[in-house]
């Protein structure tokens, strides 16, 4: 399997195609010229029957021999992440059944609900929005999706695929829809060594999975006694409450704020020691409540009084369709702050230029040099096996080029010069031109 991701060679079938023919994998491998190889299923069974932690240990090994190479800072890691091809196609997606509580069952038997993956188990809210969607792109004239039954833009919420219920619809800009995973990568900014991998759902944005995915990291390195100070990541990754988790824990997030986020409401100045909001005309609106919002965020609410503004004579510029002018603000807002001046500071600017350098080159290797343009196996967790291998080799390879630097040294005797008008047990070596002649 790991021969397979150091040749760049994802089919199992070709695999041994190419071990048959190469002597050199043949004596790594311990086979002699004349021994027949195993057939090429035996490599995805024994891949199915390896947990994934036999693969998460040997990516340790390789990782802590790193490390003691000195190819490993720890402090600063710089995170991304890219959709990986799928093994099913989107002509077998099916529609999911609407979940129906059962009402009648037959006596001594259990019910048989429907398969987990075929019931939609998005809120009523979001499927009446999807179905929405769809009928609008269907009306509209030359629209994408529109009329043709197989252009159709489906989604997640309506739709999976019984090839591989883990894969998820996700469409890149520039890139065709496809099913895909998410492939989740840190990269340390020492030598661009891979320090952690994981595979995730492609339909959830990437800010979801940063909390568990730093967990891991950080048990990583804690292990082989290094310090997570600066976590970098782009945009994708921006959440209120990524911001805080990560300060939390001592690291510094260095990851760009939404272009919708304003730090100031123009007109409206902030007084951090009330919590409130002072408007133009010099009256507050106080904290009112915490709410969450239909993602499930967490909100804070800011009104003002009703009778001010009512009596405001700036009402008709200010708020001239609501009763009162309120505020809805982020209940992280204030690490919102701080990672907004942060980023637009010299040392936020070359933060973004490390990302820039440090992952793009990582992840066009994996894709193209290591074996994951596409992942031959089915399920999260057997995906997650095949990106780990990627990692595996990418750092082996790493590791072998590694010269570890020698400092040029050269001994050199110097023997001390003759001292002149000194006697040996020859007489005197050279006369002393100061000592006085009588």
């Amino acid at each position: 399997m790991l021969v397979g991701r150091l040749e760049n060679i994802a089919s199992d079938r070709r695999l041994i195609e190419q071990c048959a023919l190469r002597l050199d994998i043949l004596y790594f491998l311990g086979y002699e010229v004349d021994e027949d190889l195993p057939w090429h299923s035996t490599i995805s069974r024994t891949r199915q029957l390896y947990p994934a932690a036999v693969f998460d240990h040997l990516f340790d090994q390789v990782f802590r021999q790193c490390v003691r190479a000195g190819l490993v800072a720890g402090d600063t890691q710089v995170v991304d992440s890219a959709p990986v091809k799928a093994a099913a196609s989107l002509d077998s997606l099916r529609e999911k059944q609407a979940y129906v509580a059962p009402s009648l069952t037959v006596a001594g038997k259990p019910a048989t609900p429907a398969p987990a993956a075929a019931v939609r188990s998005a809120p009523a809210h979001q499927l009446r929005r999807e179905a929405a969607r769809r009928a609008k792109q269907q009306t509209a004239p030359g629209g994408l999706g529109a009329r043709h039954p197989k252009a159709q833009l489906l989604s997640n919420k309506t739709h999976y695929s019984p090839t591989d219920p883990d894969a998820r619809i996700s469409v890149k800009p520039g890139k065709a829809r496809a099913l895909n995973y998410l492939c989740s990568v840190a990269v340390d900014t020492a030598v661009g060594l891979i320090s952690h991998i994981q595979a995730d759902f492609a339909d959830r944005r990437d800010s979801t999975h940063l909390p568990n995915f730093v967990r891991q990291l950080q048990t990583r390195l804690t292990a082989n006694d290094l310090t997570l100070r600066d976590f970098v990541a782009d945009t994708g990754y921006s959440n209120g409450f990524n911001y805080a988790f990560l300060e939390q824990r001592g690291v510094t997030p260095w990851i760009p704020v939404f272009g919708a986020y304003k730090p100031v409401a123009e007109g409206f100045a902030y007084e951090a020691g009330i919590d409130a909001f002072r408007c133009p005309a010099g009256k507050l609106l106080p904290f009112r409540n915490y709410a969450t919002s239909q993602d499930g965020n967490w909100v804070k609410n800011y009104r003002a009084a009703y009778q001010d503004c009512q009596q405001c004579p700036l009402k008709r510029s200010c708020t001239p369709a609501a009763p009162q002018q309120k505020f809805v603000r982020s209940a992280f807002n204030a690490a919102y702050r701080r990672a907004w001046h942060r980023l637009r500071s010299r040392a936020g600017q070359r933060m973004g230029r490390v990302r820039q350098r440090t992952v793009e080159p990582v992840f066009g290797s994996l894709l193209h040099h290591y074996g994951l343009r596409r992942v031959g196996t089915k399920g999260r967790a057997a995906a997650h096996k095949a990106m780990l291998l990627s990692a595996i080799a990418y750092n082996l390879k790493k590791l072998l080029k590694h010269q570890p630097k020698q400092t040029a040294s050269r001994a050199i005797a110097l023997y001390p010069a003759p001292q002149v008008g000194v006697f040996g047990a020859l007489g005197w070596l050279v006369p002393n031109p100061f000592e006085p002649v009588f």
